[in-house]
């Protein structure tokens, strides 16, 4: 370890960093630069919200998640570092789309090509777009060709939570889990029949309606939603470069408008013995204009689907056994003006079988298997067209009064390149019920997309997985004035897969070290709600060429700090979302500016099923960039209707 990092709180309630480092922990000096210059950000952020402890508040109430261990389990007891959005999150924030609702999660930062609809990417802790596993009620999604999800069209109203899980889960979950795990649960549903409904219109020509049905009695639930969203869009493209570049044709000032249909389902019964069905569907089909070429194409139809099932018993009162299976699309067709260019369809297919076995009342022991198939259909001949992974893996959970522990190891065995070991260990220390102190270390991997090996003119077959080592350190916690969390963290990723300018082909031959420190602060007193986040990341490549630059279209610093108060039936927030600087390139030589986005959100209760929402996006017509080019929505305004009985 190239240094420690140390935290106290002072009399008042600022904080202190320490960074204690020995001669060759240059990285670690470089980080501890970039949190001094950020000092003022940070104090602001915490004088911001601090005061509010010191008043009459309510707590937060505990929410249950079971991604960081595969279990159920308390965020107060699980030792990684999570966020949980709610509906009723999604909802307040009137989020029009996924990323949308992403916004702002600590050690999270996006990229966007253009505006509603097109290419996003999802960084987290700054690791690759494509090391973040994304499932949807547990079912593996995203791209087998790409090593992507598609964020932009997974609609955000089939969305009930989104579990994010912070660090390495290669050892729960396998392949693509070096910066976390993203998993999102769509509408469940349970209780008395209930209809619902949804109407937005605002700017670019938004309109967005949602239809609901849910039910299901004591033992049983369903959920049935139907959305529609038209977005009128603006020109993707900037027109900066000429004749083009990164994919913009300055020849198309137009507007790019996105539509995306969906279908979710969702329904499941417990019978008396204890045994418990279930299963869930999303279809999802989108098109989307942008500005792009006769090779790239500026007309694209998609489609998400994931499909599941799951059955859940108990053979013995100490063996809880749990079996899944699903299947989960990407398709992806491009046009150019109409015209048939390109298909790139895959799909995968997953079974798993998992057993819980209760060592006492504080302990547990995991042990299960998963098996996993891809496949690829496409226009391109691509040498192969599937691949399957087995694997093994097993967990130990314990509690020993203030002490905490949790174990993990798993071995994948995949048909491309063999197999390959994963682990992890996290340990928690309680300080009486204000505080946790946690640390972990964990392993994981990556295995190599179907384009990196296989892509006619272009892939290697010869390609390793991508590896990374994590530690980390943090401390939690809560009080009658809500909660807060510290946590610091390094990752170094080694056979990074880049591009071999002489031989044209993707290699491994790339490293990065990625530092960062994420700050999370929630309150609550006399009607006003406050939480805020910070994210302060140095994710730097430490080989090649490109040594010592930043990893390009990650910020390095972020923060989100909102306000809202209740009137009777009114309420209002506010929020800023603000980033700075990041690159486009590798070189670190095309910089994009940091910016900041305010935010205005109204609420007026009608009745006990009637919510009117109005809400002012980026208030100050803020123009930024994400990535290069590529525009991004000015100020904008837009209504919401909610009928949603409460009884």
């Amino acid at each position: 370890m190239d240094g420690i990092y140390a935290v106290s709180p002072s009399s008042k309630s600022s904080l202190h960093f320490l960074f204690l480092s020995r001669s060759n922990g240059a990285p670690w000096n470089r980080f501890g630069k970039v949190i001094m210059k950020q000092k003022q950000l940070l104090a602001a952020l915490l004088y911001a919200v601090t005061p509010l402890a010191y008043a009459e508040t309510t707590g937060i109430m505990d929410e249950v998640l079971v991604t960081a261990t595969r279990t159920a389990q308390s965020v107060d007891a699980t030792l990684a570092s999570v966020t949980v959005i709610t509906r009723q999150d999604i909802e307040r924030r009137q989020a029009q789309s996924l990323p949308d609702a992403l916004r702002g999660v600590p050690g999270l930062t996006i990229s966007n090509s253009g505006g509603a609809g097109k290419a996003t990417a999802v960084y987290l802790r700054g690791t690759n777009a494509d090391h973040v596993l994304v499932l949807v009620d547990g079912v593996k999604v995203g791209s087998a060709t790409t090593g992507t999800a598609s964020f932009q069209d997974i609609p955000v109203a089939q969305i009930e939570r989104i579990e994010i899980v912070r660090g390495p889960r290669a050892s729960l979950y396998g392949s693509e889990a070096i910066g976390g795990v993203i998993q999102i649960f769509t509408r469940k549903g349970g209780g008395a029949l209930m209809p619902s409904f949804s109407a937005t219109a605002g700017s670019y020509g938004t309109a967005n309606a949602t239809l609901g049905l849910s039910g299901g009695g004591e033992q049983g639930w369903f959920s049935a939603n139907l959305n529609q969203q038209e977005i009128g869009g603006f020109n993707a493209c900037s027109g900066k470069p000429a004749p083009g570049a990164a994919g913009c044709r300055v020849t198309e000032p137009d507007k790019d408008g996105y539509r995306n249909s969906s279908l979710g389902l969702r329904g499941g019964y417990r019978f008396d013995n204890g045994v418990t069905a279930g299963f869930n569907a999303l279809q999802a089909d989108s098109f989307s204009k942008s500005d792009g070429s006769i090779f790239a194409g500026n007309e694209t139809r998609a489609a998400q689907q994931a499909l599941g099932g799951s059955l859940k018993f108990a053979p013995l009162q100490a063996w809880s056994v749990t079996l899944r299976g699903g299947r989960s699309r990407d398709d992806s067709d491009l046009y150019f003006n109409g015209l048939y260019i390109d298909r790139y369809n895959t799909k995968r297919d997953i079974l798993s079988w998992q057993n819980d076995f209760a060592l006492g009342a504080d302990q547990m022991l995991t042990a299960g298997l998963d098996y996993q198939q891809d496949h690829v259909e496409s226009s391109r001949a691509f040498a192969q067209t599937a691949r399957r992974n087995r694997a093994l893996f097993g967990q130990y959970l314990g509690d020993f009064g203030a002490h905490s522990l949790q174990a993990s190891l798993r071995r994948d065995d995949n048909q491309q390149f063999g197999g390959h070991n994963t682990g992890g260990l996290s340990y928690g220390y309680a300080i009486g019920d204000a505080a946790r102190l946690t640390a972990s270390y964990g392993t994981a991997f990556k295995a190599p997309t179907f384009n990196q090996l296989y892509y006619p003119g272009f892939g290697s077959a010869t390609l390793r997985p991508e590896l990374s080592r994590s530690i980390e350190a943090g401390v939690d916690g809560r009080g009658a004035f809500g909660g807060w969390s510290l946590h610091a963290y390094q990752t170094d990723i080694s056979s990074l897969i880049g591009f071999d300018a002489v031989t044209f082909a993707p290699v491994n031959i790339n490293t990065a070290r990625l530092q960062g420190l994420e700050a999370q602060l929630q309150t609550r007193m006399y009607g006003w709600e406050a939480n805020g986040t910070l994210t302060l990341q140095d994710p730097r490549q430490t080989s090649g060429a490109n040594s010592g630059k930043l990893l390009n279209r990650r910020a390095s610093e972020a923060t989100r700090i909102e306000a809202a108060h209740e009137f009777g039936a009114y309420r209002l927030t506010g929020a800023l979302y603000a980033e700075g600087r990041r690159f486009d390139d590798l070189a670190n030589t095309k910089r994009l500016g940091g910016y900041g986005l305010l935010d205005v959100r109204a609420e007026y209760r009608v009745d006990a099923d009637w919510l009117l929402q109005g809400r002012i996006e980026n208030l100050l017509d803020k123009r930024y960039e994400t990535a290069q080019y590529f525009n991004q929505p000015g100020r904008g305004l837009y209504f919401t209707l909610n009928y949603q009985p409460r009884n």
